[in-house]
């Protein structure tokens, strides 16, 4: 039996590679649209359509418990896990990255949508858009007197308009880098999820330095798993515990 950890995030990554080290049989799946990771345990790259579907998969596999790692806004994969897990009688653990929390000096507004979010994007004149990939209709949504960077790690599929800069990047970012692109590009508003870790949130650092204000969409409410950790070394504990192996500290 095995462990199937869904991926797609820097925490994932680094709790897959200390449960191989720690004897769990895991398995690392993860979509592929940017890069393959190389990491000690199987990697499955693509999605589960080429297996069938994710039961199909679990059911070929053996797969006993589904660590759902993935990133706090993959609301359909979260889903489908849940959902897969119930029909196959097995676990589906999560891994809940915690949230980022506005500082004294930050300027953060929250939203509960897209929709929302737009509604108050119409007075900004510049805007940063480093929220992963956005659909046409938010592109569509600006304004002709509105210009508009977008960065995201995959080429978007999508018509961007001669007012939009794309720029091709993967975090981790630092501080100097964001404020420089933020000057160049007269940035006066970024568009964030909140995602948490750190791989992207030198951003919200910049911002506050320079008095930029962030709109901030709001995370997703996700079906209940049957365990929730906001700790990777408690989701690491509770694997080597299920799996019988040994010390479960995070490298």
């Amino acid at each position: 039996m095995s462990l199937l950890l869904l991926g797609g995030t820097a925490d994932a990554r680094r709790i897959a590679e200390t449960l191989h080290s720690r004897g769990v049989p895991v398995l690392y799946a993860i979509a592929g649209l940017v890069r393959k990771p190389e990491l000690s345990c199987t990697v499955v790259s693509g999605g589960f359509s080429q297996f069938g579907g994710l039961e199909s998969f679990v059911k070929h596999r053996r797969i006993s418990t589904i660590l759902d790692a993935t990133h706090p806004y993959a609301e359909k994969m979260s889903a489908t896990a849940i959902s897969v897990a119930k029909q196959c009688g097995i676990n589906c653990w999560r891994y809940y990255r915690p949230q980022w929390q506005p500082g004294k000096n930050d300027n953060w507004q929250s939203f509960p949508s897209w929709d929302d979010l737009l509604k108050q994007l119409s007075s900004k004149k510049k805007i940063f858009f480093s929220a992963g990939q956005i659909t046409q209709a938010v592109v569509d949504s600006l304004g002709r007197d509105q210009s508009a960077v977008l960065r995201t790690a995959a080429q978007p599929q999508l018509l961007l308009p001669n007012t939009f800069t794309w720029i091709k990047a993967i975090g981790p970012f630092k501080v100097d880098d964001e404020l420089a692109l933020m000057r160049q590009y007269e940035i006066d508003v970024v568009v964030s999820k909140n995602s948490g870790g750190n791989a992207t949130s030198a951003k919200l650092v910049a911002a506050r330095e320079l008095n930029i204000p962030v709109f901030m969409l709001k995370r997703p409410t996700l079906p209940i798993s049957e365990r929730e950790f906001r700790d990777p070394s408690l989701a690491i504990a509770a694997c080597c515990e299920l799996f019988s192996c040994g010390d479960a500290q995070l490298d």
